[in-house]
């Protein structure tokens, strides 16, 4: 039995390492993972990449030594098409960033398939975000970002020190859920860090950030409470912050509202909303949502194929909501990482003959961290089997322990402890940011 696991993003590797050790290594199945990427990066750490705050080159996981490692396979590729007659996936050439061709096109078997591919930045159609804005989808794009915004901060303190004491960066970011926010947060603190390291005319005024919200508050998943203290602090720290506004349209290096409203900017990041890829809407005899999401059956298989999974960002599935009416399971890396879990043991119980199981959604809470200065959020379970409203020291702790947790569940308790260990290690030996 063969075993095609498309996207290596939190859900998928976790997947793959599962099945590598429980099938792989055991010659019971062929385990393999595609991704169109060398390495994986855990994705509510982009933010992280694009400040700086994480170095792509130093915490990812190359896919190659995890899967030798795991008991599965990895190919590079790129999925543009199914044959599901003959159960055959369509990969794209790939090519270098000179144009050569790395890789042909191709056809890979498979015997069941797990769609994993995640999920991308909603531009809801508004004229010239995908030709104006940047968005943080990928470690390609996140650490683009960087380095523009390297470069922005050299330029700034040049321009500074010839005696042009009104020049300031200005960055605009559009959408006030978690990737805005702590986007607005970690750009305070790489300010900080240039200042720390050399840069020394950049000061506090220097730098300005508008989080742009169409809605009426920030983090509309979390309370109204958790949502004004994150607003209060990010005001605190100088971010201005823009709720009730809609961005009607992007220009270079500019977003104007509906009411024509202008921010002129020097970088501009659209962070709000998540769809999946265009490409799942044109796969012939599967239904997709509107987020364009693959409509999934309660057992995670993909309504009108009983050989292909979907799971994280890309599945639409639908569960009862605390008042009973059906939603959408939300596109977040716990829920990724719930489906994961759900798909390795139904394949395990196909391979059995065993009856399916169904997915259940369990909210763990939600939380948002402002870089270094404090974190907010709610953990659900807690005393009395509520929701626990955490903040500060307590609540940065519990937002680590999320990535510890991806981290057990594609190393194991061993690896993850060294990893920890190696973190705490290069706090003291490296730069505080990356600053190339």
């Amino acid at each position: 039995m063969k075993i095609v696991i498309v996207g290596g993003g939190a859900g998928g590797l976790e997947l793959a390492t599962r099945l590598g050790k429980k099938l792989g290594r055991k010659g019971k199945a062929e385990v393999l993972l595609l991704d169109r990427n060398h390495t994986h990066i855990w994705k509510p750490l982009l933010h992280e990449v694009a400040s700086g705050s994480l170095d792509v080159g130093v915490d990812s996981v190359g896919y190659r030594a995890h899967a030798h490692q795991n008991g599965f396979m990895f190919k590079l590729g790129s999925l543009c098409g199914i044959d599901r007659q003959r159960k055959v996936l369509h990969l794209e050439a790939l090519a270098d960033a000179e144009g050569e061709e790395i890789l042909p096109e191709r056809e890979e078997t498979y015997d069941y398939l797990v769609l994993a591919i995640g999920g991308v930045s909603n531009d809801f159609g508004v004229d010239g975000v995908a030709a104006n804005c940047t968005f943080l989808d990928s470690p390609e794009q996140a650490t683009s970002f960087h380095q523009r915004l390297v470069n922005h901060f050299i330029r700034l303190n040049r321009k500074l020190s010839q005696g042009e004491t009104h020049q300031e960066l200005h960055v605009a970011i559009v959408g006030g859920g978690a990737t805005g926010v702590e986007l607005s947060a970690e750009l305070f603190k790489a300010r900080e860090c240039f200042t720390t390291y050399g840069l020394h005319h950049i000061k506090a005024e220097h730098l300005k950030v508008s989080l742009i919200e169409a809605g009426p508050r920030l983090l509309p998943a979390l309370s109204e409470n958790i949502s004004l203290a994150t607003q209060n602090e990010l005001t605190r720290l100088g971010v201005n912050v823009h709720v009730s506004t809609v961005v009607a349209r992007a220009e270079s290096n500019a977003l104007i509202t509906n009411n024509e409203h202008r921010f002129d900017a020097d970088l501009v990041v659209w962070a709000a909303g998540v769809k999946a890829a265009d490409m799942l809407a044109g796969f012939e005899g599967l239904e997709t949502n509107r987020a364009n999401q693959l409509i999934v059956g309660p057992n995670l298989l993909v309504k009108g194929d009983q050989y292909i999974f979907a799971l994280g960002d890309c599945a639409g599935c639908l569960i009862k909501g605390p008042n009973g009416e059906e939603q959408w399971v939300p596109p977040r890396a716990q829920s990724a990482h719930q489906m994961a879990n759900l798909v390795a043991k139904n394949i395990i119980h196909l391979i059995k003959s065993e009856p399916l199981e169904n997915f259940v959604y369990r909210d763990r809470g939600s939380l948002v961290s402002l870089s270094h200065y404090t974190a907010f959020g709610k953990l659900m379970g807690g005393l009395s089997k509520g929701s626990l409203k955490v903040e500060g020291r307590i609540a940065r702790m519990a937002y680590v322990s999320l990535y510890r947790m991806h981290q057990l569940a594609i190393h194991g308790w061993y690896r993850t402890l060294l990893v920890t260990l190696a973190d705490k290690i290069n706090h003291f030996i490296r730069p505080r940011l990356k600053l190339h």
